[in-house]
């Protein structure tokens, strides 16, 4: 069996949280998203945090929404782990819908509070609010495939 490559771990600095990361620091999810930060908040709902840094700002200084879609596509993916113990990898994005709501400000974390909708052996269905403390900066709604199962 292939290793996790993200591990999920109490992070000691925030009780209550688990650290989500990235095993591999040159790829995509640590080097532009960065660390998550994730709390299993009910049966099907979890919260997954991301702090903001300078470059992850437009011109106008505010989250670049482009940062905010790939938290939401990531964030996803980290729930569904916290939430039913599917392996990220090897599951992809079907599709994912966003609204844009109100900009976000940068070095302020933002949160997704992601629900598991409907799980089939094969698919995951999502929706999700991305807040900046109680301001809603977006909401989307997504699918994810789940991995393929090993032949038996």
């Amino acid at each position: 069996m292939e290793p996790l490559r993200f591990t999920c771990e109490p992070d000691p600095e925030n009780p209550g949280w688990m650290r989500w990361e990235a095993t591999d620091h040159t790829r995509y999810n640590h080097v532009f998203i960065g660390p998550l930060l994730v709390k299993h908040e009910s049966d099907l709902t979890c919260r997954v945090r991301m702090d903001i840094a300078a470059h992850h700002t437009n011109a106008g200084g505010t989250i670049h929404g482009g940062t905010t879609l790939g938290f939401a596509d990531v964030s996803m993916f980290a729930a569904l782990f916290v939430l039913t113990g599917v392996d990220p990898i090897g599951a992809t994005t079907i599709d994912l819908s966003m609204q844009f709501v109100g900009a976000g400000r940068a070095r302020k974390p933002i949160d997704a509070v992601v629900e598991l909708l409907r799980e089939t052996r094969r698919l995951a269905f999502l929706r999700g609010t991305i807040l900046q403390g109680e301001r809603i900066v977006s909401a989307f709604s997504g699918t994810a495939r789940k991995p393929s199962l090993p032949a038996p």
